[in-house]
């Protein structure tokens, strides 16, 4: 391989370190003329429980899902990346990003923010890059 990335997936939650992955992804797509993959994983974990009382909760998930991939494909066409796919999972981002949707879209390269977690809590749960870089059978980066 030349080094040089076609495919590059993004994920992305609206917080800070996906942000700076998402600036990283969009400067690496663009150098190389890549396709851009903007990627939410609706974490169903979090609702599944509340949603026996509302069960509008997962379609308004959803919907903000929606409404935060449009923002980041509007960004990434104004900073000059001309193919952005989208997608939306549900489930756990930290299997699901290197498990399903890196491979369903052809990832070559996965690109997640470092998380904010403190050391007790990765060490009970561990964070969702840890995992990606573990499961994942591209290359993946993680931005600081």
């Amino acid at each position: 391989m030349d080094g040089k990335y076609e495919r590059i997936l993004v994920a992305v939650d609206g917080s800070k370190p996906a942000e700076a992955a998402f600036e990283k992804a969009v400067s690496i797509a663009k150098r190389n003329k890549a396709t851009l993959i903007v990627s939410h994983i609706v974490d169903s974990r979090t609702f599944a429980t509340a949603e026996v009382y509302d069960r509008s909760l997962s379609e308004r998930q959803e919907q903000h899902a929606k409404k935060l991939l449009n923002e980041y494909v509007e960004v990434a066409k104004e900073n000059g990346v001309e193919d952005v796919e989208l997608s939306i999972k549900y489930g756990s981002p930290k299997v699901a990003i290197a498990k399903d949707v890196a491979p369903q879209m052809k990832a070559d390269l996965i690109i997640v923010g470092a998380t904010g977690l403190n050391a007790v809590e990765r060490f009970l749960i561990g964070s969702v890059s840890e995992s990606v870089t573990r499961y994942a059978k591209c290359d993946v980066l993680v931005v600081r």
